[in-house]
């Protein structure tokens, strides 16, 4: 049976993608930084789907640990999917270096760090899928949320490079998009419902990309159209703009 580990483990998203693989039959790894909150998600998974569940302590800002992380790691997985981030406060940010860097770290620095190891070890067995979370918001900084779709921006262009790096090595990367999603991060946010996604969608969306081995996929298709509108408005224009 195929084993898919799960970057992020405790995220809304996160078990969401959980329970779609396990519904299919897959061995599940549940990587956090604090493993026991996902104990009732470990015994609901295995004696639903009848597959093993694992945990496993994982820092995605101890990069120094990574390395260590993935090679302890009894089974390795057919797939790997990263799911963590961290939206901060972009006012506070400006101001707070400390925000600043957990933001960028969070963002892009940390699922860099463990990406270049999985993949390295999946360019070694010539198989695997990665299938990063990234977000629209890295596609134009906006002002109320720049220092988060900057580190999200990289993690874009960073998951296009190993796209095309590891294609010639037999694996497959994914990139996806969510747009909008109902999640913990975003509670205290006042969302459009007909652009907010539910982190079951993204969990079936994941599923189907990396099944099919999509390149880069919008978990609600209207996003590729609004960012490509937004990229398309003329920066003399654009930096008048309130968004």
């Amino acid at each position: 049976m195929p084993t898919v580990l799960i970057l992020g483990a405790a995220s809304d998203m996160a078990v969401a993608i959980a329970k779609k693989y396990a519904s299919k039959g897959f061995h599940v790894q549940l990587a956090a930084r604090n493993t026991g909150r996902l104990q009732a998600l470990q015994s609901d998974l295995g004696i639903r789907y009848n597959i093993t569940c694992t945990l496993h302590e994982f820092d995605a800002l101890n990069f120094e640990s990574h390395a260590a992380f993935f090679e302890g790691l009894t089974q390795k997985p057919d797939v790997a999917i990263c799911v963590f981030g961290y939206l901060g406060d972009n006012e506070i940010a400006r101001a707070n270096w400390a925000e600043s860097a957990k933001i960028i770290h969070t963002n892009y620095t940390g699922a860099v760090s463990i990406l270049n190891v999985i993949s390295n070890y999946f360019a070694s067995r010539k198989a695997g899928v990665i299938a990063g979370i990234s977000s629209v918001a890295g596609q134009r900084g906006r002002q109320s949320n720049y220092m988060y779709g900057s580190a999200k921006a990289g993690f874009t262009a960073y998951l296009s490079g190993l796209r095309n790096r590891m294609f010639h090595e037999n694996v497959h990367v994914v990139t996806v998009q969510p747009g909008f999603v109902y999640t913990a991060m975003t509670a205290n946010m006042k969302l459009p419902p007909m652009l907010t996604a539910k982190p079951e969608d993204v969990a079936n969306t994941v599923f189907n990309a990396v099944a099919k081995k999509k390149n880069v996929v919008y978990v609600k298709w209207f996003w590729r159209w609004i960012m490509l509108i937004i990229c398309s408005i003329p920066e003399f224009m654009f930096k008048k703009l309130k968004l």
